[in-house]
């Protein structure tokens, strides 16, 4: 495998992404979007894209990243040494918690996506980032689903929060709420912290995959970081074009089971009197931890 990353070769070698990018959603197969991973179509050079990610991040994350994300990581046995093999990894996480990943080729419709999530089914996006695109990757890829996602389905309580918030989707879809569950899958899954007797922590894919944000999420004085509460977080806005501007603090991950045990359709109906919150909005009551 090459060790040395050609700008040029790079830019012919790897799988064409732009397209995938720009597009609302990947070409429909077969009614659920899922695709062959096709392992044996990646080149060297997508290989050494993903080294260079996961070793930035390895260095980065221990003392950031929650205790129970590292141990995912170690145990699906993900490593720098290429793009993993998803078969392999659904072999080994369905044996954990119950969930298998199934490849996609971008974008799903939302309907898609949370049926697979209630079915304990990650669905993965098989392509992976060009060299130019190293930080700036305005949709996920490979490595963010991979690196950012399955070692917390590793967990069995969260892996049961995953699936809940699938049945959830599928339920707020119906009820015309999908926003304000949006909201609360944004600041947990997605960009989510947890506070442990060390300090604060990381949890969330969209801070373990990004390098800067891992950092300021953290260290930076600028974003607040706010004590969840269920009804503030779906009446909650976040950025989606810069790092944001407030977080989210469990105390473990029982405590978001538990909120999704709830029936939400009473709280959808008191969210639509209340008015929108802005990210980088304070309230008097928000209990805030410092990092």
């Amino acid at each position: 495998m090459a060790q040395v990353l050609d700008t040029q070769a790079l830019d012919t070698q790897a799988l064409d992404t732009q397209a995938l990018e720009t597009a609302e959603f990947a070409a429909e197969p077969g009614g659920d979007f899922v695709v062959a991973q096709g392992w044996a179509d990646y080149t060297d050079i997508d290989h050494v894209i993903w080294r260079r990610l996961f070793e930035r991040q390895s260095r980065l994350l221990p003392g950031r990243a929650c205790d129970q994300y590292l141990a995912g990581l170690e145990g699906l046995g993900v490593a720098a040494d290429g793009i993993p093999d998803f078969e392999r990894l659904s072999d080994i996480l369905d044996r954990a918690t119950g969930w298998r990943i199934v490849a996609v080729s971008g974008r799903v419709p939302d309907d898609v996506f949370f049926t697979h999530l209630a079915a304990r089914r990650f669905p993965a996006i098989r392509w992976i980032r060009r060299p130019e695109r190293m930080d700036d990757l305005q949709v996920p890829d490979a490595f963010h689903d991979v690196f950012g996602h399955l070692p917390m389905l590793m967990n069995p309580v969260f892996a049961d929060y995953l699936a809940a918030c699938g049945r959830g989707g599928l339920k707020a879809l119906a009820l015309g709420a999908l926003p304000k569950l949006a909201r609360l899958y944004w600041y947990t899954v997605g960009f989510g912290l947890i506070r442990t007797a060390e300090g604060l922590r990381i949890y969330g894919s969209g801070i373990v995959s990004s390098p800067g944000e891992s950092r300021y999420c953290l260290e930076d004085p600028k974003p607040d970081r706010i004590l969840f509460d269920l009804l503030r977080v779906m009446r909650t806005g976040y950025r989606i074009d810069a790092y944001q501007d407030c977080y989210f603090v469990i105390d473990s991950f029982e405590q978001l089971f538990d909120a999704t045990r709830l029936d939400f359709a009473p709280y959808y109906e008191v969210l639509a009197r209340l008015s929108d919150i802005a990210p980088g909005e304070r309230l008097a009551e928000d209990a805030l931890c410092h990092a």
